[in-house]
């Protein structure tokens, strides 16, 4: 008997946690491991949009043209690309993701469709 509790109620193989198998059968890679649990931990430093502010502004650029920019929702807390696509699909426009800056930039003037977007998902404006 190599296990402790071996050969009571108590014994029970431990499982994998990707595919729910036991161990000694689980197919999963070390990679997959890996990577799961980077996207485990990336979900528990998200924090819910009711407890983040987000402030909106319009930049002009050269030539007169003009920026919508999001800003003071930090890359960690947030995925950045998903809620970009969410508010380039509100706005019908394109845009880019700065995370080193931790902002969002839409093309043009859409001041008040970013913010009520954003209203909408939940962020404090």
């Amino acid at each position: 008997m190599t296990r402790l509790f071996a050969g009571t109620p108590f014994d029970i193989p431990p499982e994998c946690e990707l595919c729910g198998q036991v161990e000694s059968e689980c197919q999963c890679t070390a990679a997959d491991k890996a990577a799961a649990e980077q996207q485990r931990d990336r979900e528990a430093a998200r924090l819910p949009p009711e407890k983040q502010r987000a402030r909106v502004r319009l930049e002009q650029r050269k030539g007169k043209r003009r920026v919508t920019v999001v800003e003071g929702l930090s890359a960690e807390a947030n995925d950045l690309p998903d809620l970009l696509s969410r508010l380039q699909a509100a706005c019908g426009t394109g845009g880019t993701v700065k995370a080193k800056e931790d902002l969002i930039e839409l093309q043009g003037d859409h001041l008040d469709t970013a913010k009520s977007t954003l209203k909408t998902i939940g962020y404090r404006v």
